[in-house]
């Protein structure tokens, strides 16, 4: 091959691989100064739950009903066998996935998904055990929760787990849109935060325990379509966010028995400019946001700061945004949201969810039929 040849095809090589040596590497600004942000992995299907595994790698849930494990190299694991029939269409699949506390003894995990039933599809939440030997896959299978009062063609299916530190699970179910009205009601499973013991059984301190006509998991309701949900470590409070229509997406601080309004009172409106409910924004007996964007974002995915990487971040909360496509960080006082900033304006992809990954960097999922596991630290 002559030199002229192999300099046009060097020329030719690079501008080929130029790209993608862009997209593995991209540096944006922040308060605490230019943050790296590089593809951790890549090649996933509408991934939706991310956990980490004690040996560095992570479990990942994609929304078709997949999910796999991703080892420190990047490197996908083929599906995980033992993942139940999903229902897969509009907002439902797959979706979230949380290792429980005591992972490292007794491998045991938690997943959320659309499950089947008559035409639709309904949010289940299951647990069941990561084999350890020979080809990867879930034993075990077993669902712990239904939820109960309609089934969904599509939309709010909801889905976000969370455990706390007695082991007891909270789990969001959205409205179903349809079923908008039963997020006020107690005798169904549309429109709530659910806490569950890790056997499905409803905990007898649950607010509603013993009351006639309610469903004993509940442990809040009034919400739309939760799709965000984190448990602050410094103090063990419950926090979620849900999307809104046409804005008034929200930021909750959950507490018991709570009433968090949907749909009587928002700060948004419905997609037709008409008034949601009653028209305002605040009503004796339910419970105000401690922040809301307006106009929407579509918050997904949410996470307390807790690392070393980012001493001035520490117990700020951030949130994944998927129709602004960026990554919000909210400042927390007294319980109070005191400040917002927005990182990563100029990513170009839907933030499904956030995580605090052992080594103290953030690890972020986009939301595509070709999505990334994203790794923001700081550039040095």
């Amino acid at each position: 091959m002559s030199g002229v040849k192999r300099l046009i095809l060097s020329i030719g090589l690079i501008a080929l691989l130029a790209p993608i040596a862009a997209q593995a590497q991209q540096t944006f600004l922040s308060s605490v100064g230019p943050l790296k942000v590089e593809t951790v992995a890549q090649g996933l299907v509408n991934p939706w739950g991310l956990a980490f595994l004690p040996d560095g790698g992570m479990l990942v849930t994609e929304r078709p009903g997949r999910m796999r494990i991703v080892a420190r190299d990047g490197k996908l694991s083929e599906p995980l066998a033992g993942v139940p029939r999903v229902y897969a269409s509009g907002q439902g699949g797959l979706l979230d996935v949380i290792l429980d506390r005591d992972f490292a003894r007794n491998r045991t995990l938690y997943f959320s998904f659309a499950e089947p039933a008559e035409g639709g599809g309904r949010t289940a939440l299951a647990r069941a055990r990561l084999d350890r030997d020979g080809k990867p896959g879930l034993s075990d299978v077993s669902v712990i929760y239904r939820q109960q009062g309609g089934i969904s063609r599509g939309p709010h299916f909801a889905g976000r787990i969370a455990q706390a530190t007695d082991g007891n699970l909270f789990v969001t179910t959205g409205d179903h849109f349809s079923g908008r009205d039963k997020a006020q009601t107690l005798d169904n499973g549309l429109g709530k935060i659910m806490r569950i013991a890790p056997d499905g059984a409803a905990p007898k301190d649950n607010p509603f325990v013993g009351r006639d006509g309610a469903q004993p998991e509940i442990w809040s309701y009034g919400h739309r379509n939760p799709q965000g949900l984190a448990i602050n470590p410094a103090d063990g409070a419950l926090w979620e966010q849900e999307h809104g229509a046409k804005g008034g997406d929200e930021v909750n601080l959950i507490a018991p028995g709570k009433n968090y309004g949907w749909p009587v009172v928002s700060h948004g409106v419905n997609y037709d400019g008409s008034a949601v409910g009653t028209g305002k924004q605040e009503a004796p007996g339910m419970e105000p946001p401690r922040w809301h964007w307006t106009p929407s974002i579509a918050p997904s995915g949410m996470t307390f700061y807790t690392g070393n990487l980012f001493p001035a971040w520490k117990g700020n909360l951030f949130n994944g945004a998927l129709k602004f496509q960026l990554l919000s960080r909210l400042e927390i006082k007294d319980n109070k949201v005191v400040k917002e900033e927005r990182l990563l304006q100029d990513l170009g992809e839907r933030i499904r969810d956030v995580r605090q990954g052992p080594d103290g960097a953030l690890y972020l999922l986009t939301d595509s039929s070709s999505g990334r596991i994203l790794r923001v630290a700081p550039a040095k």
